[in-house]
């Protein structure tokens, strides 16, 4: 479900420095087992955040994670991996927070390997078209 609302590049803004500032925390948190649906949360949560900044600045209003997502995903950038893999990281999150799925080392650190490559370009992106 779409809302569409006044659009805010302030508090998209907020939002893509927010994204940001979680990114960065959660690149100092140690990969292993007992860490890894924490470090998939926030990687994923990460990016959904730039994807709804994209939203707010135009003034739409989403009801839930597919949209921000599929914002990110239309983005023209090059990267060595698919964008599509957002989703994937939005599956395996739910799969996490909503039944009980244990997320290994390794899906960490593929899901931290791909923000180390994309984050930045994603963030940068996301804010040269939310400042115009």
């Amino acid at each position: 479900m779409i809302r569409y609302k006044r659009p805010d590049k302030k508090k998209a803004i907020s939002l893509v420095n927010t994204a940001s500032s979680d990114y960065k925390f959660t690149l100092n948190l140690p990969t292993n087992d007992l860490s890894a649906n924490t470090i998939i949360r926030n990687i994923y949560e990460s990016f959904r955040m730039i994807g709804e900044a994209l939203l707010i600045s135009k003034g739409i209003q989403s009801e839930d994670h597919v949209l921000p997502i599929n914002e990110l995903i239309k983005l023209n950038v090059r990267l060595s991996r698919p964008l599509i893999y957002l989703d994937h990281l939005r599956k395996l999150r739910r799969n996490i927070n909503y039944y009980g799925y244990r997320a290994s080392k390794e899906q960490a650190e593929d899901a931290l390997n791909f923000a180390k490559e994309s984050f930045e370009i994603l963030r940068k992106k996301a804010l040269d078209i939310i400042t115009g």
